[in-house]
């Protein structure tokens, strides 16, 4: 055990953690040159197309240091704020860290933010500063920033390029010397590790093969596990045998007979379903089972909710399918059936947040072959109701009415800014327009301020990070982490046409943005609802107030064209006729709305 080596690599988006993962994987001589490709770890195409990571990754690696030989286990965390669940739970199973930080760029929001997961686990953290080969690298100022923002020592830093491999060698042996092994960590839950004890083993990813069945990837805090025991899951109270253990390799996973203390491995046990070993459990044996779980690790919260909808109503069905297909390699998501008038049959689904959701739609779109209409995202708001009890709403069709509502308390944000200077002004303006509190602004360097705000969830889900870009000509990072719900005067605003609410298109907004949203909602429902044969009233409403109306103005046939010359009387008794009959027609015509209209004003800003 004293030669194991646990440790993850964190960072902010493009500051090349896939890369250095993949210098450290050939360094290491894991992967033949033939087989080496570029961001090895990422085998999502839609990781490689974004250049993101989405997925952690774990691999296994032998590497010689001083003669002695150790066991490096890796594991790759993504630096999007969506996926910080799957960064918590990788750096649960790690005894030290690589902060990896751009010696050109500097420290960015995510940094932060991934430091302190990282403290709160009690991880040795290695900084490093990664290319140091580009013209405008300034480590020696970027070793301030670190030591300024974060309060980290970084005299002993290590200044590696991950594209070039220079400093590789240094960084594996101080890996090596520095990050602590299991037996000697500071983290709580494994101090005493040791190999005789019960076994206690934390699932930390879980995925979907379609020859294995359900895979749970662990970390062994305590005992041994191997082929043909008999594992007890603790948070599902099942039994299950072990068929396999594999130790993680990019390309192909390598077998083992057992695993020990200290150790990360692949357990298979033949299920059907990923929900049969939740992220975050506790493996024991059935014949000699540990007093209690592994402490210490949360679960995925959903934060933003959307409708999905089959663009084509009859495929209903392989919706569902796909969704449980898709739940079987990301747990973070949640669904449940639901309906709406315009749209038909579909889903409600929870996410970790935007890019999440844009990633499981492009996923289900793309693996599964639908075509699918997405409704505008939404948060949980927390209704306290006049008769004392309090509801949970996702969808705001759910609010109660008007009358029965005492106060709607809606989720807040801490968020985290980084920015040059110049911005700061453009910044402070948009944050207030979105009812943001400004709770710290900290000049890092003169050129860079840090900027902290408390601002509703409900405020950055749509097209926040979009202006944020804008108004910084790209150069801001931005980061969140929930910090609780806060009472708000909000309400619901409803869409109506010719006199019936249209449940797709309501919305939970500020109420002093009430009738602007209203207004522009309306505005672009005219263009889009098909002229009828009588007058179709668009209405913007509060409760039963119309505060917005826009009308389509009717369609009608030239009933006086065979009238020529003669009495307008003639005329004059036709046209009232027709009058009549398109009174008639507007108190039982009924509008059936087109697809498009729910796509593009779900599209508005």
């Amino acid at each position: 055990m004293s030669k194991i080596r646990n440790f993850s690599i964190i960072a902010h988006i493009d500051h090349g953690k896939s890369t250095l993962a993949d210098r450290i994987i050939s360094t290491c001589g894991a992967v033949s040159e033939r087989q080496m490709s570029s961001q090895l770890l990422d085998n999502m195409d839609i990781e490689r197309e974004r250049g993101i990571t989405i997925k952690a990754q774990s691999v296994r690696l032998k590497y010689t240091h001083k003669g002695d030989e150790y066991i490096l286990n890796l594991i790759d965390t993504p630096g999007h704020v969506d996926f910080s669940y799957e960064v918590s739970r990788s750096l649960a199973s790690c005894e030290g860290a690589l902060l990896v930080v751009d010696a050109s760029q500097g420290v960015q929001a995510q940094t932060i933010a991934n430091v302190y997961t990282a403290i709160e686990h009690d991880l040795t953290i290695i900084p490093v500063l990664n290319k140091i080969d580009l013209p405008q690298a300034d480590p020696e100022r970027i070793k301030d920033e670190i030591e300024h923002i974060i309060g980290i020592d970084c005299s002993e830093a290590i200044c590696v390029s991950a594209k070039s491999g220079l400093g590789i060698d240094e960084l594996l042996g101080a890996i090596c010397e520095r990050i602590p092994d299991p037996k000697n960590s500071q983290k709580e839950q494994i101090s005493a590790s040791d190999e005789n004890k019960p076994l206690k083993a934390l699932i930390y990813d879980s995925w979907f093969d379609n020859y294995l069945g359900a895979l749970a990837l662990v970390r062994v805090f305590e005992g041994s596990l191997k082929i043909g025991d008999e594992a007890y899951i603790m948070g599902s109270a099942q039994k299950y045998p072990v068929l396999d253990l594999l130790y993680p390799h990019p390309i192909a996973p390598q077998k083992t007979k057992s695993i020990k203390a200290g150790e990360i491995a692949i357990v298979v046990m033949g299920l059907k379903t990923v929900s049969q070993i939740a992220v975050g459990d506790t493996i024991t044996l059935a014949n000699n089972k540990a007093a209690e779980p592994i402490s210490g690790f949360e679960g995925a919260k959903q934060f933003v909710f959307a409708g999905l909808y089959p663009i084509d109503t009859d495929r209903f069905e392989e919706l569902r399918d796909a969704l449980e297909k898709l739940k079987l390699n990301d747990s973070s998501i949640s669904y449940e059936p639901e309906s709406s008038a315009a749209l038909g049959f579909g889903f409600r689904v929870g996410f970790l947040g935007l890019l999440h959701m844009e990633v499981i739609k492009e996923r289900l779109e793309r693996e599964f072959n639908l075509d699918l209409i997405a409704t505008a995202p939404t948060v949980t708001y927390i209704v306290k109701t006049t008769d004392g009890g309090s509801l949970n709403v996702q969808n705001p069709s759910e609010l109660p009415p008007v009358n029965n509502i005492a106060e709607i308390l809606e989720p807040y944000v801490k968020a985290t800014i980084i920015t040059p200077a110049e911005f700061v002004g453009s910044i402070i303006t948009l944050i207030s327009n979105r009812r943001g509190n400004q709770k710290k602004m900290d000049y890092i360097t003169p050129e860079r301020v840090l900027l902290e705000y408390e601002i509703p969830l409900n405020e950055i889900v749509m097209d926040f990070y979009d202006k944020l870009k804008s108004a910084t000509k790209g150069y801001a990072s931005f980061d969140y982490e929930p910090c609780g719900y806060q009472s708000g005067r909000l309400v619901k605003l409803d869409i109506r046409v010719a006199g019936e609410i249209v449940d797709a298109l309501s919305i939970i907004v500020p109420e002093q943005n009430a009738f602007s949203k209203g207004r522009d909602l309306v505005k672009a429902m005219k263009e889009i609802v098909p002229r009828q044969l009588f007058e179709v009233a668009i209405q913007a409403s509060v409760g039963s107030k119309i505060i917005a109306r826009e009308t389509v103005k009717s369609v009608g046939k030239n009933v006086t064209a065979k009238c020529y010359g003669g009495d307008i009387t003639r005329k004059r008794k036709l046209l009232e006729k027709q009058k009549e009959g398109k009174k008639r027609m507007k108190a039982i015509g009924k509008v059936a709305l087109p697809q498009e209209a729910f796509l593009s004003v779900l599209k508005i800003d």
